[in-house]
């Protein structure tokens, strides 16, 4: 899959996930070529949520979970805003996805991505230009 990709937090999670060795590695190698190929995106949303996850569930010390925001900033990152907020609740009211979920695939879509990776949401499915891959199938 070429062109700009959208990472979900499950999958920068997975990354650091020693308990799931065979999604480590997927999440490990899909992160690196996105990286290699400039072609990764993420969200300040998606940040934080990484941040609390591995923190809380991973017991990363917060110091090296910060190191780690800051290395996954230089990936193309989305910040939004009112408009974004606004639009996430339409596809949250119409299509059922949670707030969060509609907020990372509007992010996704307002940074030019064709393919969002996302363990937690219906993979194969197409929201608004956005195909929604589990890279873990």
């Amino acid at each position: 899959m070429s062109g700009r990709s959208f990472f979900d937090t499950n999958v920068l999670v997975y990354a650091d996930d020693k308990a799931a060795p065979a999604k480590q590695r997927l999440a490990i190698e899909l992160l690196a070529k996105h990286r290699r190929s400039g072609t990764g995106v993420l969200s300040l949303q998606v940040l934080q949520e990484y941040f609390v996850t591995i923190t809380r569930k991973l017991n990363v010390d917060p110091s090296l979970a910060r190191r780690k925001v800051e290395l996954l900033a230089e990936f193309d990152l989305v910040q939004p805003d009112l408009t974004d907020v606004l639009a996430a609740i339409d596809l949250h009211r119409l299509h059922g996805f949670s707030f969060w979920h509609a907020l990372v695939i509007r992010a996704a879509k307002e940074a030019g991505c064709k393919v969002l990776f996302s363990e937690d949401m219906q993979g194969t499915r197409e929201i608004d230009g956005v195909q929604i891959v589990n890279p873990f199938r």
